[in-house]
């Protein structure tokens, strides 16, 4: 992995969109069926909008029904970074870029596939690459 990412308050705030600055870098979440990504079907790859790593592959994103692009699993383990949650009353798991620390959205345990993981992300912490 490359060196971490560090960017000023101020440098962060003239990259990203108000949105994508308060999501990332204050854990906000965006409002449910708002963002981008939540419809999209091609293939490609979701990159971080912070740093541009590549975190999930379309392969691994399915409908959950809640509201936000979910994904059963990273495109590559090394990339993300799971950390305890216990914000606004309740206990989850939140995933973060490992490379520049911007919030992405929280994991949980009940999605398909094998490994039983919903990612839930944030649509606008997200760039799409199509193939």
């Amino acid at each position: 992995m490359a060196t971490k990412i560090e960017k000023s308050d101020q440098e962060w705030r003239e990259q990203l969109t108000p949105e994508q600055y308060e999501v990332t870098r204050k854990a906000g979440t965006e409002r449910a069926f708002s963002g981008p990504h939540l419809d999209e079907k091609r293939d490609g790859m979701f990159r971080c909008v912070g740093c541009g790593t590549e975190l999930f592959s379309s392969d691994t994103k399915f409908e959950s029904g809640t509201g936000w692009p979910s994904f059963t699993d990273p495109a590559n383990l090394e990339h993300v970074e799971l950390r305890s949650d216990n914000s606004r009353f309740m206990k989850r798991t939140e995933v973060v870029c490992k490379n520049c620390d911007a919030h992405l959205g929280h994991v949980f345990d009940d999605g398909p596939g094998t490994s039983g993981q919903r990612y839930c992300i944030n649509g606008c912490a997200l760039e799409f690459d199509a193939k």
